[in-house]
């Protein structure tokens, strides 16, 4: 058994003393080459482009950093529009538009004189809420309370500055304890 060892010791080392430096130098021989046989192409930078300056006389035109420029403009363009998602700005606000949709929870329902109402949780308080009530920050309008979820439709400004209608829903949130 112990010669056995050996004999795979001293394979191992003939082996190894096998993987020499022989061919190495014949590859960085041929690197060398291909190094100075190479010619790198690089192509030639075009021509800048001649500057020519522009003289801007204030006398001759509006100011383009004054707010009431862009304050007009936004106004012609919100009269111009039309758009039919725009919210009335002058109403008064409701509680629950106070708070974003986020922060609310549905946590049950009930029925009174046949109006179905949803229970809305805010930190530790439970609001009473009911079709066409507004509600979050974006003029949230509810449009349908049921058992398990109260249907809201939000009106609010994309990238472009016009008013589009957004679906969000409130959904029951189960308890633990009961598992509802």
């Amino acid at each position: 058994m112990m010669q056995l060892r050996n004999i795979a010791a001293l394979l191992a080392t003939v082996v190894l003393a096998g993987c020499g430096e022989g061919s190495v130098a014949e590859v960085r021989t041929w690197m060398k080459q291909v190094e100075k046989e190479t010619v790198p192409a690089v192509k030639p930078l075009p021509e800048p482009k001649q500057f020519v300056p522009y003289a801007y006389d204030p006398r001759e035109a509006v100011e383009p950093f004054s707010p009431d420029k862009l304050l007009t403009a936004m106004a012609r363009v919100a009269a111009s529009s039309g758009n039919p998602y725009k919210p009335d700005m002058n109403r008064p606000k409701e509680l629950l538009e106070n708070y974003p949709l986020d922060t609310m929870r549905m946590v049950g329902t009930l029925q009174k004189s046949g109006v179905s109402y949803a229970l809305v949780q805010i930190e530790r308080s439970v609001f009473q809420v009911r079709a066409g009530q507004r509600i979050g920050q974006n003029y949230g309008l509810v449009t349908r309370v049921s058992d398990g979820a109260i249907d809201i439709r939000e009106v609010m400004q994309d990238a472009a500055g016009d008013w589009v209608e957004r679906m969000a829903k409130l959904e029951l949130q189960e308890t633990k304890e009961t598992g509802k």
